[in-house]
């Protein structure tokens, strides 16, 4: 059996392709077109999963979305809808995309896909996945692991932001969710986009600012923007911000909690911008390591697989690790929505098609996440010499030293 799982128009497009149990190749449409983070139709992707291993279009059995398209845009259409008359010229912007492109995105996704082989008798067996459902299959499925709780946290999929799975051979059942717009991930975007980082790109970047930070502000983001449980679970204070109906994140109130305007992109990074910076990771880190307790606590499980855009914050994946709270810990490398594409894939072969898992408990199933192109040195050398390149072959040790040396 083979199924081909799609990610697209948000951010980090992408495509996987698994045969049977396996992983085949799984690959980001950044890497082709070099735009980052390319949020368009993965058409090279899917060109290169076909290709790489000499199939066509007619001969994949299933193509899957990594979410739905119509829960989401009920979601959207019920928060304009609850915090009207504010937002209306947000609503009005995006309607028009949605009614033209994204609500009917099956006969979109039909077409983007005949474009690849234009052959007139093809067949596509088009299914769409939950949004945290491909994250919690793209950490469960690949993992060592028979059975495992799984942690999904991120901005937002269709409603979920966070959510408890209990992952048990070939099956996964989620037991808790927290929803839209109660997200940790939008909260951490929040202050990426407050400290003048791209939204959807730059955290990274405020994960790095923080460490030559002191976390300051702690206490004044509990009492004012977040109210934490015990066990984890959170409200966001949504009068502190925009994203649920405006084009910012933060809005005048956010500003003045912390007396000054957003950093401009490029300008000065001050001692405040990284105080603040230490101050929400640590929040961060203190929510997931409550989550993690309670997750440990009520479903008794050894081991936890992670997903979402949450978990691609290592720091945190560090602390986890080093508490020791799950014997053994799994995290999907491409943990983002890159990863959802796999993750759907996953999903239609193991909880679809009920297909047994082959559970490899000595290597990885992701094989070093080496899922994409790979170039031979005759092909290397081709490309450099036809633009021109002026290039030196070196052994592998000679490369180690010089490689080592230039860092």
């Amino acid at each position: 059996m083979k199924i081909l799982g799609i990610s697209a128009y948000y951010h980090d497009s992408a495509a996987a392709l698994i045969i049977n149990n396996k992983i085949i190749c799984a690959v980001q449409e950044e890497r082709f077109t070099r735009v980052k983070h390319d949020p368009n139709f993965p058409y090279y992707s899917i060109k290169y999963c076909l290709k790489s291993n000499g199939l066509s279009l007619n001969e994949i059995d299933y193509f899957v979305f990594y979410d739905k398209p119509f829960t989401k845009f009920e979601r959207i259409f019920e928060t304009y809808l609850h915090f009207a008359p504010r937002g209306f010229k947000s609503f009005y912007k995006s309607l028009p995309i949605w009614a033209k492109d994204k609500l009917f995105q099956k006969k979109l996704l039909i077409n983007e896909l005949k474009k690849i082989d234009d052959k007139p008798d093809i067949k596509i067996n088009l299914l769409f996945s939950n949004h945290h459902l491909s994250h919690a299959s793209s950490a469960f499925f690949p993992s060592p692991f028979n059975n495992a709780a799984i942690l999904t946290m991120d901005g937002v999929g269709e409603w979920s932001t966070t959510s408890i799975s209990i992952g048990l051979k070939n099956d996964i059942s989620v037991i808790k969710e927290i929803n839209f717009p109660h997200s940790i991930g939008l909260l951490y975007s929040a202050f990426t986009y407050y400290l003048g980082f791209k939204v959807n790109s730059g955290e990274y970047k405020l994960m790095g600012l923080a460490p030559y930070g002191k976390p300051e502000y702690v206490n004044r983001i509990k009492e004012n923007l977040i109210d934490i449980k015990e066990d984890g679970s959170f409200k966001i204070n949504i009068d502190y911000f925009d994203y649920c109906t405006g084009l910012k994140m933060t809005n005048n109130k956010f500003n003045k909690l912390f007396g000054s305007l957003p950093r401009d992109p490029e300008t000065l990074i001050t001692q405040f911008h990284m105080d603040l910076a230490a101050s929400i990771q640590k929040v961060t880190e203190d929510i997931v390591l409550k989550i993690a307790i309670n997750i440990k606590k009520e479903t008794g499980e050894n081991n936890l697989c992670l997903a979402g855009g949450v978990a691609l914050n290592c720091v945190i994946n560090g602390i986890l690790e080093r508490k020791k709270i799950f014997k053994k810990i799994w995290i999907q490398p491409a943990s983002g929505d890159a990863g959802g594409s796999l993750g759907a894939a996953l999903c239609v072969r193991h909880m679809h098609q009920n297909k047994k898992r082959k559970i490899n408990f000595n290597s990885d199933n992701m094989k070093g996440a080496f899922l994409g192109p790979h170039f031979n040195d005759e092909e290397i050398a081709h490309e450099l010499n036809s633009c021109g390149a002026i290039f030196e072959k070196l052994t592998e040790k000679l490369l180690i030293e010089e490689v080592s040396n230039a860092l």
